[in-house]
């Protein structure tokens, strides 16, 4: 292909290491530019990437001609430098949550509408092979109609780890604890596979073992959608280590069990169907409970940018998840304070 987008990575923390090695699976794009607050990071990373560094997402936006960016930022980041890149005509990719509260999101997908700019929202595991496998079974009819659900997330989250930035474990910075964080991946997959909005909410939250941090370290719940299914969930970082979460689906014909990387359909009639994912595909700079597929999802995001398809996972789908994330929190924080 001739043409390659300008991209720009802005936030090298973490999880940019998903984002500044994607562009080298389809050869789509090219990184330009990287931007941390960390002067010693945003060269020493510029430097590997043969990019300019800034320090500074503004003047970056404002001095590179770029086709699209990627928003690594902590949470309370992520609408500011969207808007800015968005109302300078840039595609926007963001890592999750949209925002830590609905409404910001939502002028967010806004404006990318009025402006005719993509802006797109990671979330990468709807891209794994287990993940489609259940939706194929779902869609051909086969399971007949989803009637419960379960979701599951037991990870581990240090002290230290909260402790190690400014914004960790604040309502003001990170919008909430394990479930906007961790869980909200898991979340989504459930939210995904019942395909309705929410009609009914009964949840609460506590801080059962972190000393230092303002916000939820286990979240709990029942949500009951429109179209009569109850899904319950349970989310902690209390765990002794991160195990792979687990979603089930009690159906009319059948019962599901996965997570990211393999999948089981037991049928009422007792014939099985399996997935279990290659384990030859690894992406670099990542934890196998983040999932393998930011790579997947970053193309795909590429090509639509370049008009060669159409994005999958818009602003206005990331919406149905934060919009039930933040109601959440609404109705657990009524139990919470008192």
């Amino acid at each position: 292909m001739d043409k390659k987008l300008k991209v720009a990575i802005i936030g090298l923390g973490r999880i940019s290491g998903r984002h500044l090695n994607a562009y080298k699976t389809e050869n789509l794009a090219e990184i330009v530019a990287v931007c941390d607050i960390k002067k010693d990071r945003a060269d020493k990373i510029a430097n590997e990437y043969n990019a300019k560094a800034y320090y500074n997402y503004e003047e970056m936006l404002d001095s590179e001609k770029l086709d699209a960016v990627h928003i690594c930022l902590p949470h309370y980041l992520h609408v500011p430098a969207s808007v800015y890149a968005i109302e300078r005509g840039v595609n926007v990719i963001s890592e999750k949550p949209m925002s830590i509260d609905y409404e910001s999101a939502l002028k967010t997908v806004e404006l990318a509408k009025s402006k005719g700019v993509l802006y797109g929202l990671i979330l990468q595991n709807r891209y794994n092979g287990a993940t489609k496998f259940v939706k194929n079974a779902l869609n051909s009819g086969k399971l007949g109609k989803i009637i419960s659900a379960r979701s599951l997330v037991t990870w581990y989250r240090s002290d230290e780890y909260y402790s190690s930035s400014d914004w960790s474990g604040t309502w003001e910075k990170e919008g909430g604890g394990v479930l906007i964080n961790q869980a909200i991946h898991t979340l989504d997959l459930a939210n995904y596979m019942i395909d309705s909005e929410f009609d009914i909410l009964s949840a609460s939250m506590a801080n059962r073992n972190h000393k230092n941090i303002e916000v939820e370290d286990v979240f709990e719940g029942l949500i009951t959608y429109k179209n009569g299914v109850k899904h319950i969930f349970y989310f902690t970082n209390n765990y002794g280590c991160s195990e792979p979460v687990e979603v089930k689906l009690y159906c009319e014909n059948g019962k599901v069990t996965f997570d990211y990387d393999k999948a089981a359909i037991v049928y009422n009639d007792k014939s099985v169907e399996e997935f279990n994912e290659p384990q030859n595909f690894v992406e670099i700079d990542g934890k196998d409970y983040w999932g393998r597929q930011h790579f997947t999802q970053i193309n795909q995001f590429y090509k639509a940018c370049l008009k060669l398809e159409d994005l999958e996972i818009t602003g206005e789908e990331g919406l149905k998840t934060h919009k039930l994330v933040c109601e959440l929190y609404k109705t657990a924080k009524e139990n919470y304070n008192k």
